[in-house]
């Protein structure tokens, strides 16, 4: 998984709330278990004017002009801003797949669904819980500057605008080590590689034939 320390990116402002993990990557997408390939139908069918399927090619189809994911000024956002309950609905790893493949790193939101922000930090995604007023603030900032951006610290844990001012934003202190060393759980585990190999020498002498060729 990439570490993730700090960035100064473009800021697009999705203003909804409720998107559910449907919206995000609709189910027919859902039949690969490979991890990349899924951005182009991130917010499939709101990015585009006719019925995606997987394999399609999205540079030929028609484009929601008003969807603002399409719009020039945000084509290269790496930070989404959004509402309430972000990534409600089912439990598909698919959505933070997606939502990385396209190039989005940070999320900023007033919550989130439970699954849907841990699997964010499962994949190398920052999602952040700001105060409503907070992303009221951004929303109304972002629609009037364009090219907002936004420098996001993990490292200090804070926002700081193009004025200079700084929101500090909370995470969990075992999670933002994750992020900041960039381990999933298969890193995670493999940080212990000594302590395993170890238990299994032990186990190996105390019970031997747990260990003994089938042949």
């Amino acid at each position: 998984m990439e570490k993730f320390t700090a960035l100064t990116r473009v800021v697009a402002p999705l203003d909804r709330s409720n998107i559910d993990t449907d919206a995000i990557i609709p189910k027919q997408f859902l039949k690969s278990i490979e991890r990349t390939g899924f951005g182009p139908y991130l917010f499939d069918e709101w990015r585009y004017l006719d019925h995606g399927e997987p394999g399609m090619d999205c540079s030929d189809r028609p484009l929601n002009r008003d969807f603002i994911l399409n719009q020039p000024r945000y084509q290269n956002a790496q930070i989404l801003l959004t509402r309430d309950n972000f990534g409600c609905g089912s439990s598909r790893e698919h959505a933070p797949w997606a939502l990385l493949d396209y190039g989005f790193r940070v999320i900023m939101a007033p919550s989130f669904a439970d699954i849907f922000y841990n699997n964010c930090f499962k994949n190398g995604i920052l999602p952040i819980v700001l105060e409503t007023v907070e992303i009221d603030d951004l929303f109304n900032s972002v629609e009037d500057q364009p090219d907002y951006q936004l420098e996001v610290n993990l490292e200090t844990t804070t926002l700081t605008l193009p004025g200079g001012e700084q929101i500090a934003f909370e995470i969990d202190p075992f999670r933002r080590h994750c992020l900041l060393h960039g381990l999933d759980d298969i890193g995670l585990t493999l940080e212990k590689v000594d302590q395993i190999k170890a238990y299994e020498n032990s186990r190996r002498k105390v019970t031997p034939w747990l260990f003994a060729s089938s042949s």
